[in-house]
């Protein structure tokens, strides 16, 4: 790796770092909605689960847990997605014994409702729940509990955050949210998000809390910018957002 900008740290880029620790972690892409779906197992007991599956690749996701011989317990959204349909209701009926997740205040069903504090075993391994509401009510950001990978859903992007006008957003919240229950994890803490649009991976929480064009604003100036994007809507948020209310579309055929 090339040295890291002075004042930043180098990044350890998931995958290798976690096989060291019995970690097993993989990053999937779904391209139609830049949507970033993250499978982590311990290694040993091949318990499992499986951060904002999408529809269209839950029988990818399905093919690549059946490979690697693991036990998916959980099938976890970090919130109420408007721009693609979980593959949550889907994934139960491919891998019986799956359970889906959701934060208690999104207003959607699933299994199991988590918030603030909770967390999510498997195996030797735990996600602790943190919530960090704004871009929706609902929106978790999920952390190992060494604090070594945070999965920061639409909350906070790669130089970048979600935006905040649907879905009871509120500029204030996330920026909130962000600074206080985000950007106090260790500096060298790898962020992964629910999308990316530029190619970009994964960063940490040093560069984005120094080098995030939003978030490093003041809260007065963050409000101002995020309550003038003037976005067009998410093209599915019409049938996206129903259909996760209800934990995906659970009636499709296998």
């Amino acid at each position: 790796l090339a040295p890291a900008p002075a004042g930043l740290p180098r990044r350890a880029y998931g995958s290798r770092s976690a096989q060291h620790r019995g970690l097993l972690f993989r990053q999937l892409f779904e391209g139609e909605s830049f949507t970033y779906t993250y499978l982590l197992a311990d290694a040993k007991t091949k318990e499992a689960v499986l951060i904002d599956p999408v529809l269209e690749t839950a029988q990818r996701d399905t093919t690549l847990v059946k490979q690697l011989g693991l036990n998916l317990l959980y099938a976890v959204n970090t919130h109420c997605h408007a721009d693609h349909i979980t593959g949550t209701g889907l994934l139960k009926q491919l891998l019986p014994g799956c359970r889906s997740v959701i934060s208690r205040d999104s207003g959607a069903s699933a299994d199991v409702l988590i918030g603030e504090g909770s967390t999510l075993q498997f195996g030797a391994f735990a996600l602790e729940v943190r919530s960090t509401p704004g871009h929706t009510d609902g929106c978790l950001t999920y952390v190992l509990t060494d604090h070594s990978m945070a999965f920061t859903g639409d909350a906070l992007l790669i130089r970048g955050c979600g935006r905040t006008d649907f879905q009871q957003g509120s500029p204030e919240s996330l920026y909130r949210s962000v600074h206080e229950k985000i950007f106090t994890l260790p500096g060298d803490c790898l962020v992964y998000p629910a999308h990316d649009y530029t190619g970009q991976t994964v960063s940490t929480v040093e560069e984005e809390r120094t080098l995030n064009p939003r978030l490093t604003l003041p809260l007065e100036a963050f409000m101002e910018l995020m309550n003038n994007l003037n976005l067009p809507k998410p093209k599915q948020i019409d049938f996206a957002v129903p259909a996760n209310l209800k934990c995906g579309v659970q009636d499709v055929a296998v």
